[in-house]
């Protein structure tokens, strides 16, 4: 067999419609946590709130994916996956229709928490899902499939969802995205497979302390944290600081150019990770480094900042991919049941590392300037950089040949 149709042959194997499913599943917990931030002034004027406190439901969202992910992890992990994807996914139903239809704060925070809850559960489970059904030596590129949801929600999902509050209404853009979940649950029943089974009830599960102690987890956690510190720094307040530099109009284009990097990334990810881990993640590293930077140094012009957010979305735009994908693969060397406590330990540090960034980065711009708010993104990139030359052979294995 040749090599052109050997790779025909892997790339037929993957199953494309339950990937697909669960790339859908991404996207709608993607844009639930985001979709906030288009409709806020909506949300405000409705329930009679000032932005600061409608933009806690972000928070409420993150709080409520980082407090339960691993507790749930462990709660659920003898339960088959299907099965446990359905209930989070229907819980998601649940919390975006009670948004929709939310008669105050109260009950409006409580909804966004229900959907953080849920998040939790589903992000533990989502990568290892792809991984379970996927044919040997193409795990990366089932989970790069996947996670394509994420970019998605940010430079579709929300923009629509934005269009649909302007003109509808912020509780029609929730109650889309219900219908939108109600289909992918039929989805997944119809085109998941009930595989992947986790290990039998009776088998020791995998302690967070345990997991961390897995040669290369730690490292690849510590990527985690440095790398969506780094991001969330810059992508949170990257409005104010085009506006510093007189570049507030073309703020929409920059962020098109770096969604659409986004893409292309996960495009090129998605067909290398296997082989390539190191090689990608070192690469990531360096490019988000290299575009911080130069926002930092660049001169006030649109041409060369949407170059650097071409840079910027390259770098970025796979590193979710790579970074489950290391977790998984580290924490499969001593058995299922690490490779899913990796993931909510992953799930966990993510959604503190993005709420923290909001903190430190809203911080750093009072109490320095905006210039430093992308100098400390740079320096976060350069340590995630260093992070990977590091732990090289337990962490970011060089060449992980597929069969």
């Amino acid at each position: 067999m040749t090599t052109t149709t050997a790779s025909r042959a892997r790339r037929a194997a993957l199953p494309w419609s339950a990937l697909l499913a669960l790339g859908t599943a991404v996207f709608i917990t993607s844009l639930t946590e985001t979709l906030p931030a288009g409709v806020l002034p909506e949300m405000s004027s409705t329930l009679g709130m000032s932005s600061g406190a409608t933009g806690q439901t972000v928070t409420v969202y993150a709080v409520g994916t980082a407090s339960t992910a691993i507790p749930l992890s462990a709660a659920t992990a003898s339960v088959p996956r299907k099965p446990l994807l359905l209930a989070a996914m229907t819980v998601f139903l649940v919390a975006n229709t009670l948004t929709a239809a939310a008669p105050g704060y109260a009950v409006l925070l409580a909804a966004r928490f229900l959907a953080g809850v849920a998040a939790g559960l589903a992000w533990a489970i989502l990568a290892g899902y792809a991984r379970r059904i996927a044919p040997p030596g193409l795990e990366g590129r089932a989970i790069a499939i996947a996670m394509t949801g994420i970019p998605l929600a940010l430079s579709l999902g929300v923009p629509a969802g934005t269009l649909v509050g302007q003109h509808v209404g912020w509780r029609a853009a929730f109650a889309a995205v219900s219908v939108v979940t109600l289909a992918v649950i039929a989805w997944i029943v119809r085109s998941v497979p009930a595989t992947g089974r986790p290990e039998a009830a009776n088998t020791t599960r995998a302690t967070t302390r345990q997991t961390m102690g897995v040669p290369g987890v730690a490292a690849i956690m510590t990527m985690v944290v440095t790398f969506v510190l780094g991001h969330t720094i810059i992508y949170a307040y990257i409005a104010p600081y085009l506006r510093h530099a007189g570049l507030g109009s073309s703020t929409d284009t920059i962020l098109l150019a770096f969604g659409i990097a986004c893409l292309g990334s996960i495009w090129y990810v998605g067909r290398r990770i296997d082989r390539h881990l190191r090689v990608l993640a070192s690469t990531g590293a360096a490019l988000f480094t290299l575009s911080t930077a130069a926002f930092a140094v660049t001169t006030a012009h649109p041409v060369v900042w949407a170059a650097a957010a071409v840079v910027w979305g390259l770098g970025w735009g796979g590193m979710p991919t790579l970074l489950q994908t290391a977790a998984g693969h580290a924490g499969t060397r001593r058995g299922p049941a690490v490779a899913d406590t990796a993931q909510a330990v992953l799930v966990t540090l993510w959604n503190a590392a993005m709420a923290l960034g909001g903190i430190i980065g809203g911080a750093v711009l009072q109490g320095i300037g905006v210039t430093a708010v992308v100098t400390a993104a740079s320096v976060l990139g350069a340590a995630g950089l260093l992070t990977v030359a590091v732990a090289r052979h337990r962490a970011f294995p060089p060449v992980r040949t597929a069969p």
